[in-house]
């Protein structure tokens, strides 16, 4: 037996915990089932200023934020893809967290071009910042501010990227300043224009 070490335990330091998960859970259950309804139903005013059809697709979790990559004209395939690879591989030692951070920053991507579609300006994203609430309050402002959708902007910098959405989902329309179509391949035949037709026309009268 080691001087000075006492073996005795009478599991009140254990009970303390347990007793503080049993009080602390519940709270956050709650709060996360408070975020999830109010971010829906922004989702949901949003999606409709949009032209989603279906209100019910604010309303599934994962889909929802799909749906809102598509409107920031960003392939959903490649933003889920990256979310499930950053949660597979954030374990690995050093390189873990700095792998958790990319899906972060293709929302803020996809984000800044809904905010400019409902003419919002970038620096709104700061609001990021604020931690738990400060995505909602930026959707409350998308939401319930005036403004109305429009894709008559710029198209995205990752138009002409693996990035940019080409897919076609049923009941939201597509966006103009996603994918941007491609310029000719260098070199590529391009046939000549035909001839055009006598000024006279091939009846016209002779003198």
């Amino acid at each position: 037996m080691v001087p000075g070490m006492n073996y005795d335990n009478d599991g009140s330091g254990a009970g303390i915990v347990l007793a503080f998960l049993l009080i602390i859970l519940p709270i956050l259950f709650l709060f996360a089932i408070a975020g999830y309804v109010i971010g829906s139903f922004l989702l949901m005013k949003i999606f409709d200023k949009a032209g989603v059809r279906g209100k019910w697709r604010a309303w599934i979790p994962i889909y929802n934020y799909l749906i809102f990559a598509k409107l920031g004209d960003m392939s959903p395939w490649w933003v889920l893809g990256v979310a499930i690879g950053a949660s597979a591989l954030s374990s690995i030692p050093a390189v873990g967290w700095i792998l958790a951070f990319a899906p972060l920053v293709l929302g803020i991507m996809y984000s800044w071009r809904v905010g400019l579609k409902l003419g919002r300006e970038w620096y709104l994203l700061l609001l990021f910042l604020i931690p738990g609430l400060g995505t909602l309050i930026w959707l409350a402002i998308l939401a319930f501010d005036s403004s109305r959708w429009s894709t008559a902007i710029r198209p995205a910098p990752w138009s002409r990227s693996f990035l940019a959405d080409n897919t076609v989902w049923e009941g939201v329309p597509p966006q103009q300043g996603g994918a941007s179509p491609m310029p000719p391949a260098p070199g590529s035949y391009t046939p000549p224009a035909p001839p055009a037709p006598p000024a006279g026309g091939p009846d016209a009268p002779r003198a």
